[in-house]
């Protein structure tokens, strides 16, 4: 495996000596899969457990590795290889490995996505992408079944699970009559295609994100070793959907390149949050990464009863984190959530690190090997404090971990990449001391009578309030304004929407943040729209009549 840096003790120091040195050839499977089959075949690489917590696998590195060549050889044998695209929509199940650690290993690229998708989104994504194979579990095939005549590229479908419906393979029949003899494939350049992600498409039709050996099978080294803060005998858990790019950061890549164990829970349906902090106690979790709305629902349990000897260091991503959360936690656990600030476009670009100070709802400090900045339009940098465009230096060195391009769009592509940065389309500003702090979504920023507002504040306020559970806050027209700021909110159970109730949150927002950012108007609803990858639909709320 190349070298990589060690795990972070001194900030400057760690920005300083950072080197990661990117091979001409590169393949994930064979240089991190199987290298460790080599140098420790017993050392245990993942632990998954089904819907209510019961063993289902303990896999060795050793193991992982036989079944990345069968799954390789078996898809080779449908004549599946370098450049074809496939579809893999399955729940967190260990299988998902297999299909993903045998196609890199062609050098086909996998396309994962959430199993919630609609045939319809489906279609959408398969013609997009001209996609060969799909890769779905029992439920899947109905969708499918549904639009197949519609994608003429599609040429293979395999179903996970006991049934074989008519007209699919069995992947568990390919994996078994497939050999354990090491593929043969051509090598896989460093810079070749690993793998693909839908954007959540909140704006248009998703675009699709084209990352790397290097960038994820490389880059996410940084992610694991520095926020992540991961060692060998560490066992990991990301709470993520395996259509989602956060499996990537914190189920997939980093972790096992130091050699750490992923942890697995097939989770179905809401999520049961007693049985979740159970599983971290019983199972030995070491660390935990999950979105603040998990931690705000977890913060309301009992916390005292759980046994947090095991839990060293706990980490968060997806929004920024609420301060009142970080606190609660803290104090229940013994341990800080660190949060963290990427996209499915990178890996791992400004976190908060064990060796430095915190500042709870603040996104911390860049990640070594990495410049960002807060930049104006042209990309100029501001000063402290100043409202901009967060972004990543790209030249003269692009970062190792920042995706090719949006793969077919030359158009999107070159509007991230200009004037020598990838604009990320998030903004924010950075304080005094070199703390980055997120604001909003570029095209979520409300501007009001001269201000710019972003919703963030806004929404982190009213949910301290004890009678709201959710909030999205997005600008409407306003004749007199242009925009004003306009509060969604979901109550708790027991509390009923009023005119009374809008005043007071209203007052409760004045009274803690500047007063132009107050809402003036309030709507109370049952749910909000978000997409697929759980994400707030802002633009749906903004779009909504009345």
């Amino acid at each position: 495996m190349t070298a990589v840096p060690m795990n972070m003790v001194n900030y400057e120091e760690a920005r300083r000596g950072f080197a990661l040195r990117v091979p001409d050839t590169f393949n994930y499977t064979r240089d991190v899969i199987e290298a460790w089959a080599v140098r420790d075949p017993n050392r245990t690489a993942l632990v998954a457990v089904g819907p209510r917590g019961e063993p289902d696998c303990k896999w060795t590195f050793g193991d992982l590795a036989s079944r990345s060549r069968r799954a390789a050889n078996s898809l080779a044998s449908l004549g599946l290889g370098k450049g074809d695209r496939i579809l893999v929509m399955l729940p967190r199940i260990p299988a998902w490995y297999e299909v993903l650690l045998g196609a890199f290993y062609l050098g086909a690229i996998p396309m994962p996505a959430t199993v919630q998708l609609t045939s319809s989104d489906i279609a959408e994504r398969l013609r997009q992408s001209g996609a060969s194979a799909v890769v779905v579990d029992l439920e899947g095939t109905e969708k499918i079944d549904a639009i197949r005549d519609q994608c003429p590229s599609l040429r293979e479908t395999l179903v996970v699970g006991d049934a074989e419906p008519g007209g699919w393979r069995s992947w568990e029949s390919g994996l078994m009559a497939a050999t354990d003899r090491s593929p043969d494939a051509e090598p896989t350049g460093a810079t070749d295609p690993l793998l693909i992600y839908f954007t959540s498409g909140t704006t248009g039709h998703p675009k699709m994100v084209l990352h790397t050996h290097a960038s994820y099978g490389i880059g996410h080294d940084v992610t694991a070793r520095y926020w992540q803060d991961l060692k060998p005998d560490d066992l990991h858990w990301t709470l993520s959907d395996t259509g989602w790019a956060k499996a990537a950061w914190g189920k997939l890549f980093g972790q096992w390149r130091i050699g750490a164990a992923n942890f697995l829970w097939n989770s179905q349906g809401k999520p049961d949050y007693e049985l979740m902090l159970h599983l971290i106690e019983r199972n030995g979790v070491t660390t935990f990464c999950a979105p603040p709305t998990i931690y705000r629902q977890l913060v309301t349990m009992d916390l005292d009863s759980i046994d947090w000897s095991q839990l060293r260091h706990t980490m968060s991503a997806g929004e920024p984190l609420n301060p009142d959360t970080f606190h609660a936690w803290k104090e229940a656990t013994g341990t800080e959530i660190h949060d963290g600030y990427g996209q499915t476009e990178t890996c791992n670009l400004v976190a908060n690190f064990r060796c430095m100070p915190k500042k709870p709802g603040s996104m911390g400090k860049p990640v070594p090997g990495y410049d960002v900045a807060i930049v104006d339009d042209e990309g100029n940098e501001v000063g402290p404090e100043v409202i901009g465009h967060i972004a990543v230096r790209t030249e003269p060195l692009r970062p190792v971990g920042l995706f090719r391009e949006y793969w077919n769009d030359n158009e999107a592509t070159s509007a991230a990449f200009r004037n020598g940065w990838y604009f990320t389309g998030d903004q924010g500003h950075v304080d005094e001391e070199g703390y980055f702090w997120f604001s909003t979504r570029a095209d979520d920023v409300i501007i009001s009578a001269g201000y710019r507002i972003g919703p963030f504040e806004v929404e982190s306020v009213l949910m301290e309030h004890p009678l709201v559970a959710e909030t999205a806050v997005v600008g409407t027209p306003d004749e007199a304004r242009g925009q004003v700021v306009t509060a969604f909110v979901v109550l708790t159970p027991e509390a009923a929407g009023s005119d009374a109730l809008a005043a007071e949150l209203q007052d409760y927002v004045r009274a803690k943040t500047a007063p132009y950012k107050y809402p003036r108007r309030v709507e109370f609803v049952s749910d909000l729209p978000k997409t697929v990858s759980g994400k707030i639909r802002r633009v749906a709320l903004r779009d909504a009549p009345g």
